[in-house]
């Protein structure tokens, strides 16, 4: 999930990366999703932040956290989750 707020947007260059790994790993296993902190009240700990925030999910627990836009640490973390 891709957490940003209303005024600076979702994080927009990571989304080729995630549409890559997801072509390669196939579109069962990985689902992208996008979430404004200021809509959802179980996201407050991440509004006033000004780096993106990404969150892993599998099973319904949060499994990783990776702040900014590092497309290497990205592409390890989903790997490795998968």
């Amino acid at each position: 999930v891709d957490v940003f707020q209303a005024w600076c947007g979702p994080c927009k260059p990571v989304v080729n990366l995630f549409q890559k790994i997801r072509n390669e790993v196939g579109s069962n296993l990985l689902h992208f999703a996008v979430a404004e902190v200021d809509s959802i009240d179980a996201l407050e700990k991440y509004r006033g932040q000004c780096e993106p925030v990404f969150l892993f999910y599998a099973g319904g627990e949060l499994v990783a956290v990776v702040r900014g836009a590092d497309a290497p640490l990205l592409q390890k973390t989903i790997l490795k989750q998968l």
